[in-house]
């Protein structure tokens, strides 16, 4: 059944993982944008979800040109915006911090630095992989509500877990009014569980595993979909290589 009424454009460009909302209006603006092989270029106009949209090269070269970096986050950085006068995560982003492994390879450029923003959160007490990208398609396909991008995570956790705790953790605990997804959680070893999640909601891992009885003492995310943390050691970053892929 064909729906009643037409959808905006830079909403089904969103949907269908060619771009962010924000990138689909200023590729409308600027003509880069196609329904149906007619160029749309006014903003706020909208089609029918079964019409062919298509992004012209320019739009795609742009895209290509954007950057996607992976960082070893430590302690005492905060993923988004500075507070209590803690260090945003991207002030690491320079070119001595560039993990040596890549220096080599691909060459730090100041422009790398414009409009680089996290992809999902990490705590300020949280270390770990954290993705920056400047590329609107990644960020929401690592954050959006509906993504099913695995993230995991190593958690040192203290106190005694009540009854059917672990099974909790897996599926059957609500965080803001909302259910969460199923998760899978198992232990690693006597004090360290292991988290594997498709959403982020604020401080997620810590409050499921207080409402179970335990204090989270150490968190790590270890890997983002394919993407690993691997030998990156803390505090340094890499660009995210040809042919690596979340999904």
């Amino acid at each position: 059944m064909l729906p009643m009424e037409k959808i905006r454009i830079s909403k089904l460009l969103a949907e269908r993982g060619l771009c962010s909302r924000r990138e689909a209006d200023a590729y409308i603006e600027r003509g880069w944008v196609r329904v149906d092989g007619v160029v749309v270029s006014e903003l706020g106009s909208k089609a029918w979800p079964q019409q062919d949209i298509t992004l012209d090269k320019q739009a795609r070269q742009r895209q290509t040109a954007r950057v996607t970096l992976i960082l070893n986050k430590p302690v005492g950085y905060v993923s988004h915006q500075s507070e209590h006068g803690y260090r945003r995560a991207v002030s690491l982003i320079t070119p001595e911090n560039l993990y040596r492994a890549q220096k080599q390879q691909q060459r730090f450029d100041p422009s790398h630095l414009r409009g680089l923003a996290p992809a999902g959160r990490l705590d300020i007490d949280s270390q770990g992989l954290l993705v920056l990208t400047q590329d609107g398609r990644i960020a929401r396909q690592l954050i959006a509500d509906d993504s099913e991008i695995e993230k995991e995570y190593l958690v040192r956790v203290e106190g005694s877990m009540v009854p059917n705790g672990l099974a909790k953790l897996r599926h059957g605990l609500s965080l803001d009014g909302a259910p969460l997804r199923p998760a899978e959680v198992e232990w690693q070893n006597e004090d360290q569980l292991r988290f594997i999640l498709r959403e982020g909601k604020k401080r997620q891992i810590r409050r499921m595993c207080a409402i179970v009885g335990l204090k989270v003492v150490g968190l790590k995310r270890v890997r983002m979909g394919r993407i690993v943390l691997g030998d990156l050691p803390q505090g340094k970053w890499r660009y995210l290589r040809e042919g690596e892929r979340f999904l």
